[in-house]
């Protein structure tokens, strides 16, 4: 597995957002992809996380 695994807390803290936005991204499916561990845990992979947040960055390249 490549790739460091950040736990929901942290990605929490960086995106300054609670975990009721977050998983209200989910339902709408603009959040960043998560690994749903065997304990139901999330864990959302840093690539996953700075390719997500490139993808929302304002003035970019984007189509």
């Amino acid at each position: 597995m490549a790739g460091k695994l950040l736990k929901l807390a942290e990605v929490l803290s960086e995106l300054d957002v609670p975990r009721s936005t977050f998983y209200k991204w989910r339902r709408l499916g603009v959040a960043p992809r998560a690994l749903k561990m065997p304990n139901g845990e999330l864990r959302i992979r840093r690539a996953v996380l700075d390719e997500w947040l490139a993808e929302r960055e304002e003035g970019g390249n984007a189509a």
